[in-house]
């Protein structure tokens, strides 16, 4: 079940609020400027299933984002807990770090943890299967995909070179929850 538990920075502890309605999710994130949609697939997606074929499943919904906001390109990332590379990997994205765009994300299957901070603010959203977020470019964050990662994810770009990571130097990542397996 998606999940939203909001903290204030000082107390990395217990959460002021936790939300698991998406309607709740959504309007909360909007505050902040990040968008949260669920969306369905217009087909069914099998395991395994190409990159074309999650594609096409949700081609309607890819093309009005990309028609609203300028991407240009989108692909599919698929991690699981076989992969040989899978603690390097999450390691790369566990301190808090920005874009120079939009980090679009909708997770076909599986859960990844994206933890926003914003003012004196942090947002743990859980973001697991049929859940689109889109981080604004420049909002300082990170991303945990789990000691045991499954997650197969659309993603969209104005251009894949501004995805780089630029990382904060603030070590507050390390006082809040990681992903629970």
């Amino acid at each position: 079940m998606s999940r939203l538990s909001v903290y204030h920075e000082s107390t990395p502890q217990v959460p002021n609020k936790v939300l698991t309605h998406a309607e709740d999710i959504a309007a909360t994130l909007a505050e902040v400027g990040v968008r949260f949609e669920r969306w369905q697939a217009n087909a069914p997606i099998a395991p395994g299933a190409s990159q074309e074929e999650v594609i096409a499943a949700y081609r309607h919904e890819i093309d009005k984002l990309m028609s609203e906001q300028g991407y240009v390109t989108v692909d599919v990332i698929s991690l699981d807990r076989s992969h040989p590379q899978k603690a390097e990997l999450r390691a790369k994205f566990l301190d808090e770090h920005t874009h120079g765009e939009d980090e679009v994300r909708f997770f076909v299957a599986g859960r990844g943890l994206f933890t926003l901070h914003v003012g004196d603010h942090v947002y743990a959203v859980l973001c697991e299967k049929n859940d689109l977020i889109s981080v604004p470019a420049g909002t300082p964050h990170w991303f945990d995909m789990g000691e045991e990662p499954h997650f197969v994810a659309i993603r969209l770009f104005n251009n894949p070179e501004g995805w780089v990571a630029q990382f904060t130097g603030d070590s507050i990542a390390k006082n809040f929850p990681p992903l629970e397996d």
